[in-house]
């Protein structure tokens, strides 16, 4: 697995609430899914702004795709239950954590922000399923959010390995 600082961090950062057994209820857990996919819509923004190698600016298409059409659901379904997320400690230490990423994301270019993008992405979604997998789902109470976590893991796990193909291919150094 690789471990970028911003891995570390967000494995620090999720520790808490996640590795100590604090259960999230299904409001927090909804939170927390959709803001994981926002952060990585903008990371991968930032991708296609920057960079100019065709790998990474496919999975940066593929990433806007998939976590949009995620949290497109889940808003459907927030509206179908007619209930509000719960922000909480895990959602707020994600956005903080990524604002520090993106600045160092912003610092850099060409090969070096490109194979940061990958590394980070390859960790974020080994983190992120790890989590959704471990966690999430069998925390989730309500049906159609335990459908919907589960639905979208095929697709994350299929984003870790194309992240691993694309830091592979890249021939970054962890």
């Amino acid at each position: 697995m690789f471990r970028t600082p911003f891995v570390i961090a967000l494995i620090s950062t999720m520790a808490s609430p996640l590795m100590a057994e604090e259960k999230m209820n299904d409001l927090e857990i909804a939170h927390t899914a959709y803001t994981a996919g926002q952060l990585d819509i903008r990371y991968a923004h930032l991708a296609l702004a920057v960079s100019e190698n065709e790998a990474v600016r496919d999975f940066a298409e593929t990433m806007i795709r998939d976590h949009t059409a995620v949290n497109v659901a889940a808003g459907a379904l927030i509206g179908e239950l007619n209930v509000t997320p719960q922000d909480n400690a895990l959602s707020q230490a994600l956005v903080s954590g990524a604002a520090a990423k993106r600045a160092e994301f912003m610092a850099l270019s060409g090969e070096a922000f490109d194979c940061a993008y990958a590394t980070n992405e390859l960790g974020y979604h080994q983190i992120v399923n790890q989590t959704v997998g471990e966690k999430f789902i069998p925390w989730a109470t309500v049906p159609q959010l335990k459908a919907l976590l589960s639905d979208a893991l095929v697709t994350f796990k299929a984003h870790e390995g194309h992240a691993e193909a694309m830091v592979a291919g890249l021939k970054c150094t962890s």
